[in-house]
């Protein structure tokens, strides 16, 4: 089982409410989103969505996602930008850049597809293993006689 489906199946309230009395609050133990990431960085995340919206006018909507070895080339393009960074300033003013754009904003962008390509690999590969399991266990049931049968 997958880390966001035990978090979601074992709902408590922080404070100790019970579910279904007024008041409660079932998220103890679930990330923070808002205070963790919007709040905590809403510059950057405007400026990645802006690097997003840039994206998709030049390719297309979730097109990155279909990108062949994702990982690696978003790897590749985290790094260019480090690198440009250090030569041309914080904008992206080299051939095709954006001088508008922050290196910074396209290395968090890169960082993140990256980021999200990896988890969902492992996600399918822990979904993966279980269905094995399950589908082992299965066949393992059947194979044994049922107690009692002759």
């Amino acid at each position: 089982m997958d880390k966001m489906t035990m978090l979601y199946q074992s709902e408590t309230d922080p404070n100790g409410i019970p579910a279904g009395v007024a008041g409660a609050k079932l998220d103890a133990g679930k990330p923070a989103v808002w205070r963790g990431c919007f709040s905590y960085f809403p510059r950057a995340c405007i400026a990645v969505a802006d690097v997003s919206s840039r994206g998709a006018a030049k390719y297309s909507w979730k097109g990155w996602e279909k990108v062949a070895d994702g990982e690696a080339r978003y790897a590749d393009a985290l790094a260019r930008h480090i690198l440009k960074e250090s030569i041309e300033g914080p904008y992206d003013v080299g051939p095709g850049g954006l001088s508008d754009v922050l290196h910074a904003s396209q290395i968090a962008w890169n960082a993140l597809a990256r980021l999200e390509l990896i988890l969902r690999r492992l996600e399918g590969s822990q979904r993966k293993e279980e269905n094995d399991s399950k589908h082992a266990l299965c066949q393992l049931s059947r194979d044994q006689p049922s107690a009692g049968v002759l």
